[in-house]
């Protein structure tokens, strides 16, 4: 009769700690900043074609086609270039892969269709190179897409370590100003410091995000700064003193190129110079001459 009571009281315990739990379950959602963080961190990031056992059982039958059609190297080759091209929403490791594929069969059936029509060796030889191209167009696309991009981020860099430099010495930490920059900017160096913000967001270490910041980029001038960064947390030096220094050096760095583009020009100038400009200027100088000269005889 004693254990009656003991037994009501904790059910009624149980029930009373599971309805607020419950509660909090269904009403209780993610923020917009933690559901942005997510989507962003996740951008680009499809199904793995080259995935392990139990993904390629769950795969469709389209994705095991792709994968045992493709080397296996060139997953990692293509998942490298979209790391640099920023890992477009749209474009997905599967569907790069599976372009590639598509593109080349459609090439190599116009090519069989062309030389079946006209079996001549210059017409064999232009359908292969067709479609040996049409199956590296997309590893194209990337590559450009991503030096565009590393472009930009080198002529960004300097700017922004100047609004950093600024906040810092207004009193900011280095993540602070990190995060302001990365919200006032708009090009990829500012996705890129948001990216890093919500990778230490989620738990991985500063000295990681600073790195794979560098990594993700390739850019030679941020990964100079990431090192600096690095080197002045471990060491304990001065953030500001280390951002200033580090910004003239950038300034200097893009003047440096601009002024290394500016005498390429000239160079760059003569080939168009001596094949469409001087031919059509002794054309219209010497034409006349030259009939006189007919006509004389």
């Amino acid at each position: 009769m004693d254990a009656l009571p003991s037994l009501v009281l904790a059910a009624a315990l149980a029930v009373g700690l599971a309805v607020p739990m419950l509660g909090w379950a269904v009403l209780v959602r993610p923020s917009a900043a933690a559901n942005a963080a997510r989507a962003n961190l996740a951008r680009g990031l499809g199904p793995d074609p080259a995935g392990g056992r139990a993904a390629r059982t769950r795969a469709p039958l389209g994705a095991r086609l792709v994968r045992a059609l493709t080397p296996r190297g060139t997953f990692t080759r293509i998942d490298r270039l979209l790391v640099g091209a920023g890992r477009p929403a749209a474009w997905p490791l599967g569907r790069v892969v599976a372009a590639k594929l598509v593109l080349a069969a459609a090439a190599g059936t116009l090519a069989v269709l062309v030389v079946g029509a006209k079996p001549q060796p210059l017409f064999v030889v232009a359908m292969a190179l067709t479609t040996v191209v049409s199956y590296f167009v997309p590893e194209l696309l990337l590559s450009s897409r991503g030096q565009e991009r590393r472009d930009a981020i080198g002529r960004e860099l300097a700017d922004t370590l100047d609004q950093m430099t600024i906040a810092v010495e207004a009193g900011l930490g280095f993540e602070s100003a990190l995060a302001r920059a990365g919200r006032n900017g708009t090009g990829p160096l500012a996705e890129e410091l948001v990216r890093t913000l919500q990778d230490i967001g989620v738990g991985q270490p500063r000295r990681e995000a600073y790195l794979a910041l560098a990594e993700r980029t390739g850019v030679d001038d941020l990964r100079r700064f990431i090192r600096a960064v690095v080197q002045a947390d471990a060491y304990g030096v001065s953030i500001a003193d280390v951002l200033r220094t580090q910004a003239q050096e950038m300034r200097l760095k893009r003047r440096q190129r601009a002024e290394e583009k500016a005498m390429q020009i000239p160079v760059k100038v003569i080939f168009p110079l001596i094949l469409c400009i001087l031919p059509t200027l002794f054309i219209v100088l010497l034409g006349p001459t030259a009939v006189d000269m007919m006509t004389n005889m």
